[in-house]
């Protein structure tokens, strides 16, 4: 099994990698779906790092509606109850080099907002969720700091009206606090208006409490994305992925990562986003007179949109990938999707992808949970991974997985794999689902893509995507920029992708003064 872990050449990155995680999501053992065992499972078939998070506490808790504040209590109980199993799973599911597991809880709160506790370990208490405000809680986490457990405290789902668990900027400090969890399943809460509105029953995005408030108040904090999904499913393709630039991947690589707010945050795709000012790296704060250089590097998991540079929250340069006459050599994106048919129909697949002419050189998992957004709706019981994959050799893939139709159709449950691909326009895609084969080559998925059916109308299907040739996914910028009028800028980038999957990177301060 080899995961896509792409590195770039920016000077200022040298020696890391980009991982991908998923800091924030949720499963049984609190309020949610499937046992924690599962979701490690789940997470260790697509991810490199994850924390499955159980729901602890919320000290101002309205005592209306009363149905919802009764699903919350009794699901801080069974958290209290299964705490000590909690930290032994994640401490099972590390493995240096492999797979990183991080130990968290969530601390609900009206009026600072919604934050998940990180400790770098695998043990840490519970007691912290009791703290009745913010400031007692970093008090309480300052404590064990000084006695050798070091913690973070991230804010997440930020959009909502501060007064609604949404950020309250008063109260923000970067001090534990490094990144915020920009995007998940509620939405992104980077602008209003903005991309991936926020449809969830708790409410609509609030245009103060996005990134780009906090940004204008003065505040320094890196983006990250996680799921937020709350049945089994770490990384849970399309609500949001953690990529951080580490050394190492391991919790101490991992950790200091996040703590340099050396981290991006993307909706699903393993896009590789990297991005210099003088030299530096995202999240860094640099002090320049004039003219500073600005560098961007992206390699997608599709074809690229744009690339967009903002300075103070306003673009100010757009890049493109630069067209290319396709070549008869390939060196690009393989994607094939399973699912369909009708919702509710549990379908089990069995399936063998080989690549003849051409290797794999590595594999992005793009794959789905169940999607319950209430918490009091049943959801399956099933154990163990949804998907398991396996990477025999070079041409060979073999994947068990399990879909349930698309329960609106704005909604993609389908599993899919992304297969980074060498060879040429005769190399062969094979596919074979459920007894059903279907095949192209690279010629043809430039063409476009390729469909099949398991069976009659309404039936499961299979989906051979459009081939994406590297230079579609590429995109260099290098320029200089003079900065704006005020004493600080900062300046981040996002990306589009053409199968609506994007990434938002760190913010970089530049401070006026003599150049460091």
């Amino acid at each position: 099994m080899t995961l896509f872990r792409p590195a770039t050449d920016l000077d200022s990155y040298a020696g890391l990698t980009a991982y991908a995680g998923d800091l924030h999501n949720h499963c049984g053992i609190s309020y949610g779906h499937g046992s924690i065992e599962t979701a490690f499972a789940n997470a260790k078939q697509q991810l490199d790092f994850a924390s499955v998070t159980g729901h602890a506490a919320w000290h101002d808790i309205p005592a209306e509606p009363r149905d919802v504040h009764d699903y919350h209590i009794e699901g801080f109980a069974r958290l209290e109850s299964q705490w000590g199993h909690v930290q032994d799973v994640t401490a099972a599911a590390h493995e240096d080099g492999e797979f990183v597991s991080l130990l968290s809880l969530e601390w609900h709160s009206l009026t600072y907002g919604d934050h998940c506790v990180y400790y770098q370990s695998d043990h840490g208490p519970l007691e912290v969720a009791r703290s009745q405000s913010l400031e007692e809680l970093r008090v309480r986490l300052r404590d064990l700091d000084a006695a050798g457990l070091p913690s973070m405290v991230l804010p997440h789902h930020i959009g909502y009206g501060t007064g609604h668990r949404g950020i309250n900027w008063s109260t923000y400090t970067e001090e534990l606090s490094p990144v915020v969890e920009l995007v998940s399943m509620h939405g992104s809460g980077e602008a209003e208006p903005g991309l991936r509105q926020y449809l969830h029953t708790m409410g609509p995005r609030d245009g103060a409490s996005t990134a780009q408030h906090g940004l204008t108040q003065g505040h320094r904090f890196g983006f990250i994305g996680s799921t937020d999904h709350h049945s089994a499913h770490p990384g849970s393709y399309g609500y949001g992925k953690a990529m951080v630039w580490a050394d190492s991947l391991t919790r101490t690589g991992i950790w200091d990562a996040i703590q340099a707010r050396r981290t991006y945050a993307v909706t699903g795709d393993r896009i590789m986003l990297a991005t210099a000012v003088d030299g530096m790296p995202m999240g860094s704060e640099v002090r320049a007179s004039g003219t500073r250089r600005i560098e961007v590097d992206v390699l997608g998991g599709d074809r690229i949109d744009f690339v967009e540079v903002l300075r103070n929250n306003e673009v100010i340069a757009v890049g493109r990938p630069t067209a290319s006459s396709e070549e008869s050599d390939f060196d690009g994106v393989l994607a094939v999707s399973f699912g369909w048919g009708e919702y509710g129909v549990e379908v089990d697949w069995d399936v063998s992808i080989r690549v003849r002419g051409g290797r794999i050189l590595s594999v992005d998992p793009r794959l789905h949970g169940e999607d319950i957004v209430d918490p009091l709706r049943k959801g399956s019981d099933a154990e163990g991974p949804t998907t398991r994959w396996v990477q025999a050799d070079d041409h060979t893939i073999t994947m068990a997985t399990r879909t349930r139709g698309n329960p609106t159709v704005l909604t993609d449950a389908t599993q899919q794999l992304g297969l980074q691909v060498v060879g040429d326009g005769n190399t062969v895609l094979e596919v074979i689902a459920n007894g059903r084969t279907v095949q192209a080559t690279v010629a043809e998925l430039r063409e476009g893509s390729k469909t099949a059916y398991t069976g009659g109308f309404v039936s499961p299907a299979i989906l051979l995507h459009r081939a994406v040739d590297e230079s579609a996914r590429t995109v260099r910028m290098d320029f200089e920029d003079v900065g704006g009028d005020e004493g600080t800028d900062w300046y981040y980038t996002r990306v589009r992708q053409a199968n609506d999957q994007y990434a938002w990177s760190s913010p970089t301060w530049v401070d006026a003064g003599a150049g460091s």
